[in-house]
């Protein structure tokens, strides 16, 4: 039995990593940013236990076999195609390449782009889990790119990272094949992130994709360190407006740049930062804490049925690993938790009101 290296405990790991390219960031002076106190290390340690106390909760839980159907090949195929058509119209209406110019980028998240990528996203996911075939890995390239094309790291790296956890588990690969899938997409994070901070037209940046790297994990752990004393600032804001800002079209994370920083910038804060700005240590416990319970479950129940709720724990864990720096201000990805609850307890309702259908 081979060692799970895409568990919910991943996330510990990726916490780790995050936190030592933060601490090396602070450590250098990269423009100008100063380390964090012990108590930011401290908060991120116990969520993190919080996080870890979910997962452990979660093999408390009875899985077995049930039927399920997650789509035919031909519905999945024409729903991957459907996404990356709307995504190229998207990008066409833009009238040009928002990886290029920042005026661009910051238009580039239209409704559009919000059905583009919850059709794209779950589709070649599940097709993938489904079934895994070499053929279907040109629409995972080619959707990969028209999604660089606007400018957002994040959106490239739950991409691919979501399509790597996806073959991880579908199409079992051998670990050189996993650690080359695993480079590219660092490479293709590196230089997406690169190209678009570079194309912005109104700042200047003279660091190496390396060392601007270093710089954004270190600058959003200092703006994690000051929102410790700003515990509550925002009183459920950031929550609100995370959920219904394609309405109001306001970018959560632009609050916490007010909150925090004194004026409106789009501002990262950390997984811990947002729930610990809106309401406090306890709401950051509680949040880590589901996020654990419900990424242990997802991850039981795709080990047992495969397919779709492969799909889509790949999705939730490759989102959340992204979360890590960026915090959980995105929508869409609350969709996909959303997906993965309903998913979760449809699952835990037919073990446990049929007789002999869990083990």
């Amino acid at each position: 039995m081979r060692f799970d290296v895409f568990s919910p405990y991943s996330l510990v790991a990726v916490i780790i990593i995050y936190l030592s390219l933060a601490l090396t960031g602070t450590g250098l002076g990269l423009r100008g940013l100063e380390p964090p106190s012990a108590l930011s290390i401290i908060y991120i340690a116990t969520g993190t236990v919080a996080l870890i106390a979910g997962v452990y909760l979660s093999s408390g839980f009875r899985i077995g076999k049930i039927r399920t159907h997650e789509g035919s090949e031909p519905f999945l195929v024409a729903l991957v195609i459907a996404g990356i058509l709307i995504q190229a119209i998207n990008l066409y209406l833009l009238g040009g390449i928002p990886l290029l110019s920042g005026y661009l980028k910051a238009r580039a998240v239209t409704k559009l782009w919000f059905i583009s990528y919850l059709l794209f996203l779950p589709s070649i996911n599940i097709l993938l889990a489904a079934y895994p075939r070499r053929k279907y890995y040109i629409p995972l390239i080619m959707g990969t790119i028209l999604f660089a094309l606007t400018g957002y790291r994040t959106t490239v790296v739950v991409i691919l990272l979501s399509g790597t956890i996806t073959l991880y588990y579908s199409a079992r690969p051998s670990w050189r094949e996993l650690g080359v899938l695993i480079s590219a997409l660092a490479v293709a994070a590196l230089l997406v992130g690169y190209v678009a901070v570079k194309s912005i037209e109104w700042q200047t940046w003279t660091l190496n994709p390396v060392e601007l790297l270093l710089y954004r994990a270190g600058y959003t752990l200092t703006v994690f360190d000051r929102i410790i004393s700003l515990q509550g600032a925002t009183g459920g804001k950031l929550l609100y407006y995370t959920l219904t800002g394609y309405i109001h079209s306001t970018d959560p994370r632009a609050i916490v740049g007010e909150a925090v920083l004194g004026y409106r910038h789009s501002t990262t804060s950390t997984i811990f930062g947002p729930s610990l700005l809106d309401f406090g240590l306890h709401a950051m416990l509680f949040q880590m804490f589901i996020l654990g319970l419900l990424l242990g479950l997802m991850h039981r129940i795709q080990g047992v049925l495969d397919g779709f709720f492969t799909g889509i724990y790949s999705i939730i864990l490759a989102q959340t690993i992204v979360w890590v720096e960026t915090g959980p201000t995105d929508l869409v990805v609350w969709v996909f938790y959303l997906i993965g609850f309903i998913s979760a307890i449809y699952v835990l309702w037919r073990c446990y009101s049929e007789a002999g259908s869990c083990s």
